[in-house]
């Protein structure tokens, strides 16, 4: 079954619906069955459909092995709803979908989602082409003004001698210099923070996935200066922060079973805890990567492949620095204890059947990330993100100091840099420069095969011009030649073997032995 990748870009929610529609569509066995005394052709058991769409999601890498039965059980059930499958009776539009023997089948009419088009967006104009944000087109950091110089000033300065106003001229370029403003330095932080984050997802425009309005740069300013010796952020405004009581219950819990001596201990202490924590997440009014960010996580889901696992932390770094201090501080203490939680061996199990790990994610996926309108793969993508969240949560969780020198240069660049004199003149009549982003590339990640691969071409490629260089260097004596051509050819003997072939190694003199091969014998004594 041929599956592919779907990269970040615009509405990749309903792609990947559109993509798993039509795998399982494409996919699943169709039998004929009996049921009531009547035989039906093409269709398929509840049962099996369970089993086969559960391996398809386990296996299918924009969603990840941390799918559960129960999580496909819920996605036929919307598949009931939305008419990619019916009852062989043609019923559907409920989620009466249970895990038994009924009997199902496809319809016969397409069940894919329409993607909507530009001209389909609400609030363009039909044939209109969105423009994406030009960071050189805003007014601000990026242009600095100077009067235009009336032409009697011209002339007078044309007549006058150069060498007795030089130092006045400086003078004067000085205070035509801009100085940075609190709302410059904020730009800067936003400006490069976002052009980091759109080469790292590789697309044309942030436009289609982020609002450019709704970005706050004091949200990164301060969630990149602000932190403590743990890394984790600090709050001005306490009465933003965890409550003390949750603070305890998710310290206790990741600490077990080194908790405060003054809490009560009772057998499934730990379980009451851990529910009064999750009820806590899930009472807020929105999770915790905000409804505002959730297409541009949704985004990154698609770099969440093995090959991409250093580009698709980077992202969320970058992601998570524009949540609202608040939001972030509480997502990284509920990470902590989450990944405290999995590895903790001497933790008592918090749930009969399901293990600890798989507990976590499934807990809290939805209070971490979810839509304003109800998306039909909202668990399923959750799933997927919080369990790579809970992996890599100490480096996508961290202030980028690569993002933070970056920045910080830049900044100091315009304050300190004397900007000349440009020759062009904007609309109102004053004279612009523009000071443009400093450009960082980014080195493309390969896998572990393709490393080995290129490890093992270059060793050849060297041990290929070492053999030339034997064969060919006049500074070498014959003696030595030999010797080391031998020592090569025991050594690498396939490189040997294909620049020296096998008919001239024959037609090479051979050392002839001994003709005679004489051996001291004993003496011969009368007296023996």
């Amino acid at each position: 079954m041929s599956t592919h990748v779907i990269t970040p870009g615009p509405y990749r929610a309903t792609k990947l619906w559109n993509e798993v529609t039509r795998l399982f569509r494409a996919g699943m066995p169709l039998k004929k069955h009996r049921q009531n005394f009547r035989h039906h052709t093409s269709c398929f058991t509840a049962n099996a459909a369970v089993d086969w769409l559960h391996q398809l999601l386990r296996n299918n890498s924009n969603f990840g092995p941390d799918v559960t039965r129960q999580q496909t059980v819920q996605l036929l059930k919307k598949f009931l709803k939305n008419h990619v499958i019916e009852d062989v009776k043609g019923r559907w539009g409920t989620e009466d979908f249970e895990d038994n023997n009924g009997l199902y089948r496809f319809p016969s009419t397409s069940t894919l989602k329409p993607i909507p088009c530009p001209s389909q967006v609400p609030g363009s104009a039909p044939g209109s082409v969105k423009k994406k944000h030009s960071f050189r087109e805003k007014d601000g950091f990026f242009k600095f003004r100077t009067i235009r110089k009336h032409e009697k000033d011209i002339q007078t300065q044309e007549n006058a001698d150069p060498t007795l106003h030089t130092e006045e001229d400086g003078a004067e370029h000085m205070s035509q210099r801009r100085e940075l403003t609190v709302e410059d330095e904020h730009t800067i932080w936003k400006d490069i923070t976002l052009t980091h984050l759109q080469r790292i997802l590789g697309v044309a425009s942030l436009d289609e996935v982020l609002d450019y309005r709704s970005v706050n740069p004091q949200n990164i300013i301060h969630n990149m200066t602000k932190v403590n010796k743990h890394g984790v952020v600090t709050l001005d405004d306490k009465t933003n922060d965890l409550p003390h009581w949750v603070l305890s219950a998710m310290k206790s819990l990741a600490n077990w079973p080194k908790y405060d001596s003054a809490q009560p201990s009772y057998p499934g202490f730990e379980r009451d805890v851990f529910k009064t924590v999750s009820d806590y997440f899930y009472s807020l009014p929105q999770p915790l990567l905000t409804y505002e960010l959730y297409e541009l996580f949704i985004n990154v889901l698609g770099l969440l492949q093995p090959q991409c696992e250093r580009m698709a932390i980077e992202a969320l770094q970058l992601c998570t620095l524009l949540l609202p201090p608040a939001s972030r501080r509480k997502l990284q203490l509920l990470m902590r204890m989450m990944s405290r939680i999995s590895q903790n061996v001497d933790m008592p199990r918090l749930h009969p059947a399901i293990g600890t790990r798989t507990l976590m994610v499934h807990t809290f996926s939805g209070c971490v990330l979810g839509s304003a309108e109800e998306c039909d793969l909202d668990e399923l993508l959750a799933t997927r993100l919080v369990s790579f969240f809970m992996d890599h949560q100490q480096s996508i969780l961290s202030v980028p100091e690569y993002l933070l020198t970056a920045i910080g240069d830049h900044i100091r660049y315009l304050r300190t840099v004397q900007v000349p004199i440009g020759p062009t003149a904007d609309a109102g009549g004053e004279e612009e420069i523009s000071v443009p982003l400093p450009i960082y590339a980014f080195c493309r990640q390969i896998s572990g095969a393709e490393f080995e691969q290129q490890k093992t071409e270059s060793l050849q490629q060297a041990m290929e011009e070492l053999l030339e260089t034997l064969l060919t260097d006049q500074n070498i004596s014959e003696k030595d030649r030999r010797k080391k051509l031998k020592q090569f050819q025991k050594q690498y003997p396939d490189i040997y073997n294909r620049r020296v072939p096998a008919t001239d190694q024959k037609n090479k003199p051979k050392i002839k032995p001994p003709l005679l091969n004489i051996k001291k014998t004993k003496v011969f004594s009368i007296r023996n």
